[in-house]
């Protein structure tokens, strides 16, 4: 172990390459922190730090995939600052209100909301096709969009994992949204969040930089990498990645129910 490192240089590097993998995922279809999370754990940081770390290593990494969907008009702007203001409020206050309730509690929530969520991705054929102007359009779009940012922000402050996923879904449910303009606007959402649950974590003294910088680097390669396939393959790329995190989201939490 280094000196200036709490890790070995072999855990450094799994956690490297773990982080960046998350990224890919987290870019294209949100659930990164499935993957980042764990391998945080694995290598033996004290469990606020594993938050700490994760959350800075994953805003920085969002912030470029976001900048790439913006660059490729994936992204309506005021719509994704609507939500992404209402994001940074919800996941601030909740991250207030995560220690009044049980875990057993959260976990019966993610429990029935998984299901729900899948069977959209499998039933909605129009998520794969263009933005609807129907939806999105009209005088209470910004509305709409700082609610689904407020309630997902929210999410994301006390449960966490899926956060970009679930956004993804609001999106083209309830604005008609395709999935690869959805997928824009949720990083932006997802990018306040992230950076509102790092204020907390920095401002407490729970990063190790030394440790979550250079997994940051990781992903950044790997969001440039998912949200490069996402623009290009659309929802050919995207359905199945979503589907994937969805299955691992109810796995873990299955796993963790009769543990």
């Amino acid at each position: 172990m280094l000196d200036w490192l709490p890790l070995s240089l072999p855990a450094m590097l799994f956690l490297c390459a773990m982080v960046g993998l998350a990224g890919f995922v987290d870019a294209a279809a949100g659930g990164g922190g499935l993957i980042a999370l764990p391998a945080y754990m694995a290598v033996g940081l004290p469990m606020h730090y594993v938050y700490g770390c994760n959350k800075l290593s994953s805003a920085v990494g969002t912030t470029f995939s976001t900048a790439r969907f913006f660059k490729n008009g994936a992204l309506e702007l005021k719509v994704g600052l609507a939500a992404a203001a209402a994001s940074f409020l919800g996941s601030a206050l909740a991250s207030q209100v995560v220690l009044l309730l049980p875990d057993s509690s959260l976990k019966l929530i993610l429990l029935v909301m998984l299901p729900v969520a899948a069977g959209i991705i499998l039933t909605r054929r129009d998520l794969a096709g263009p933005d609807r102007p129907a939806l999105r359009d009209g005088a209470g779009k910004w509305w709409k969009a700082a609610a689904i940012g407020f309630f997902i922000g929210g999410y994301d402050g006390l449960i966490g994992p899926g956060t970009g996923t679930f956004a993804i879904l609001a999106f083209c449910v309830l604005m008609g949204y395709d999935l690869r303009s959805a997928s824009g606007n949720a990083k932006l959402l997802n990018l306040a969040s992230n950076y509102a649950s790092v204020i907390t974590m920095v401002t407490a003294g729970k990063v190790f930089y030394a440790v979550a910088l250079p997994a940051a680097v990781f992903g950044i390669v790997g969001h440039l990498l998912g949200s490069g396939m996402a623009l290009k393959k659309g929802a050919k790329f995207i359905r199945p990645m979503m589907l994937c995190v969805l299955a691992l989201l109810l796995a873990d939490l299955v796993a963790e129910l009769f543990a």
